[in-house]
């Protein structure tokens, strides 16, 4: 058989145009190109596993928030967690904010005892004076961090109202746990109608508010979440318990250190920004110093040297060049006990009267009172560089009081 026709029998397709075969297959599949490759087959399985495996997962997380409890996460739910309260109660249980409930006046309020039902025991209730300038920022500043702290020598907040009185004003007040025993401004400097009702307080006393203080410094300088200023340290701001521990409050101009580095970033210089109390403010504020954790370490200096000598450091005997700090300092060491409240070693005095160890225990208490005057020296030096950290100051204070205490116990 000729060759042209064995091809035509094989293939049975195509061929010349006159004999009219169907077209053959297999040049038909070669017209349509290649197959897919086994890596693409591979990409293309991965990717629509890899899509059903993502809306599952948003489809999970979807109905797990949408289910769940919510958590306090930030300061605006840990506020919603404090009791409510509102302008009646705070109005009933302070008697109608009577002046006989009245503890005490600051820059941007009042204080009053009362009793909330809710706690069943006394409160201390700051009301705002709102028409005070700068009496809303402080108010805000003091929830923001008191929220964010908690120490045993801080004074704890129990809630807070903001609301409107009957008059239709804003109303604004915080609620504190009660001190009893008032604050230390009013033990160190007593009003006549008070000199009856409080003793003397000691050395080992003196010693003891001293250290707690310390202590809320440190805490707030270097333990809480962020780092916090206060600002405002003096007598009237540190509250006694009834065990006479002392408790930090009224933290309306504090500080968080992010805060103060952001207003330090403006370059502000103006004194007018100036906040504190006369005879506590560190000098550096005065020319428009950024907030800083040295600003605290100056007040408590002063605060410290206060406690000792029995002054204030708006005393009328400081004035031109002389002041407390100089006062102190130039005593230092020999002098000290010229210069000592004298009503600081009267129940100590009766204590170790008949003592066979009484010069050794002179000679140590006054060691004692050389080594705090030092310290109230050094925390309120003129330049911030040359104070200490609060976490030193309160290491040697406890040395202090240790080596006070042993000498007296043998």
């Amino acid at each position: 058989m000729p060759a042209q026709f064995q091809l035509l029998e094989t293939e049975n397709c195509g061929g010349i145009p006159e004999l009219q075969l169907p077209a053959c297959l297999k040049q038909a599949s070669k017209k349509r190109g290649k197959p897919f490759s086994p890596r693409i087959k591979i990409t293309v399985i991965i990717v629509v596993v890899s899509s059903v495996i993502l809306l599952s997962c948003i489809f999970v997380a979807l109905y797990w928030r949408r289910n769940s409890p919510k958590k306090a996460s930030s300061p605006s739910s840990t506020e919603n967690q404090w009791l409510q309260v509102s302008y009646a109660d705070l109005l009933q249980a302070t008697d109608g904010f009577s002046s006989t409930n009245l503890i005490g006046v600051g820059s941007f309020g009042s204080v009053y005892k009362g009793i909330l039902e809710c706690f069943e025991t006394l409160v201390a209730v700051k009301v705002l004076n709102l028409l005070q300038q700068g009496a809303f920022k402080s108010f805000a500043a003091e929830c923001e961090a008191l929220r964010n702290i908690q120490h045993r020598n801080l004074v704890k907040i129990l809630t807070n109202c903001s609301s409107i009185d009957f008059n239709g004003n804003d109303f604004k007040a915080l609620v504190f746990e009660y001190m009893p025993n008032g604050s230390l401004e009013k033990w160190l400097h007593p009003n006549v109608d008070e000199q009856h009702q409080l003793t003397n307080l000691n050395l080992t006393q003196r010693l003891n508010i001293a250290i707690d203080v310390a202590m809320a410094l440190d805490y707030l300088h270097h333990h809480s979440q962020t780092p916090i200023v206060h600002r405002d340290l003096k007598p009237s701001n540190v509250l006694l318990d009834d065990d006479m521990v002392a408790h930090v409050g009224d933290f309306g101009l504090a500080r968080f250190l992010s805060e103060a580095a952001e207003s330090c970033s403006q370059n502000q210089t103006s004194t007018s920004g100036i906040k504190g109390s006369v005879g506590y403010i560190a000098p550096e504020y005065g020319m428009g110093g950024k907030a800083s954790t040295h600003g605290d370490v100056y007040s408590y200096g002063i605060l410290l040297l206060e406690m000792i000598t029995g002054k204030r450091p708006t005393d009328d005997m400081f004035k031109d060049n002389l002041s407390l700090r100089h006062f102190a300092k130039s005593a230092l060491p020999e002098q000290v006990t010229a210069i000592i409240d004298p009503g600081l070693f009267v129940e100590d005095a009766k204590a170790i009267q008949g003592s066979e160890s009484n010069n050794k225990l002179g000679n140590r208490t006054h060691d004692c009172l050389v080594s705090l005057v030092r310290i109230g020296v050094s925390c309120s030096a003129e330049s911030p560089r040359e104070r200490m950290e609060m976490r030193d100051i309160a290491t040697e204070m406890h040395a202090i009081r240790d080596l006070y205490l042993g000498v007296r116990i043998h």
